[in-house]
């Protein structure tokens, strides 16, 4: 697996990633309630997810405070929220629930963030540099 140096770009994608995926968790976490009602969504899925997110964050922070990144991870990261996409407009798809104007809206804007996200993180990589292997050649990107 290489490993690289990542870029400013990858850093300020994966920052945004952060502070986004970060401020939507705590906010299903501390008013999911609210937001159940709101949004007509289940409230497990408010808190589950949201529980999800911050672990998500987490991975997040310490790859961002990394020198050098594996590129898998990341490559798994953009994987990652291209299927977050997916699942949200296949739960908007199906008859397991039954969200409000707003909640579709909410589900909706997810969706489209962490495409962006991923968008982001993918061409922060392809401008991220090979790193180099003590006691080697530089590697050719």
């Amino acid at each position: 697996m290489r490993t690289v140096v990542p870029s400013p770009f990858l850093r300020f994608a994966l920052l945004v990633d952060i502070a986004l995926s970060g401020a939507v968790a705590l906010l299903q976490l501390i008013a999911a309630e609210w937001l159940a009602a709101k949004l007509a969504l289940p409230r497990s899925l408010l808190v589950e997810s949201g529980v999800f997110m911050l672990g998500y964050v987490l991975l997040l922070t310490v790859l961002v405070r990394r020198r050098q990144i594996r590129s898998g991870i990341v490559t798994a990261v953009v994987v990652g929220n291209a299927v977050w996409a997916l699942l949200c407009v296949a739960l908007l798809l199906s008859d397991s629930v039954s969200p409000s104007t707003l909640g579709v809206g909410f589900v909706l804007v997810q969706a489209d963030a962490v495409l962006v996200f991923a968008l982001l993180q993918w061409r922060g990589l392809t401008r991220s540099t090979l790193a180099r292997v003590a006691g080697t050649q530089p590697l050719a990107g």
